[in-house]
């Protein structure tokens, strides 16, 4: 017998698309303005592989959330390259060689997704998050772009809270 379609399946309903450019990212002494393009977080479920006989069973393995890409805007003032390499040096001073403890390098940061009138409708916490690489980009006579800051940030886990 064949499956009868239900009235959510057959008409259509209105709903409004979340937009790439509608987001906010709030990073302790990283003005939000500066925060040009991020990643949305995304983790990876590893595989542990049980063999038996001449057959194997798929378990889920750790989980592990993915880096995250961030683009900052480098403006004269506030210099974006002086807000990134003060949130390093919270985790390792170039001049003296010292380490910092995680309780002062390790940051939470917050993302918003926002609405097509500016409310909030998503909500990431990042926890744990550090730099784990930093390039302050490059510097071309021949060019009349902006300069910008390209980070990868790792990071414990996130929560979604709406």
């Amino acid at each position: 017998m064949a499956d009868i379609l239900t009235n959510e399946e057959i008409f259509f309903k209105d709903w409004e698309p979340k937009l790439q450019n509608r987001f906010f990212m709030y990073i302790d002494d990283i003005p939000s303005y500066i925060i040009k393009a991020v990643d949305r977080p995304s983790i990876n479920n590893g595989q542990v592989v049980i063999d038996h006989i001449n057959v194997e069973r798929k378990l889920k393995g750790k989980s592990r959330w993915q880096d995250l890409n961030i683009t900052l805007y480098d403006p004269i003032v506030p210099s974006g390259a002086q807000a990134v390499i003060e949130w390093i040096r919270l985790g390792h001073e170039s001049v003296t060689g010292r380490d910092g403890y995680a309780d002062q390098y390790k940051k939470d940061l917050k993302f918003h997704a926002l609405g097509p009138v500016g409310d909030k409708i998503e909500e990431w916490i990042i926890k744990g998050a550090y730099v784990n690489s930093a390039n302050w980009g490059s510097m071309d006579w021949a060019q009349e772009a902006n300069v910008e800051i390209q980070l990868t940030i790792s990071f414990d886990y996130a929560v979604l809270n709406y």
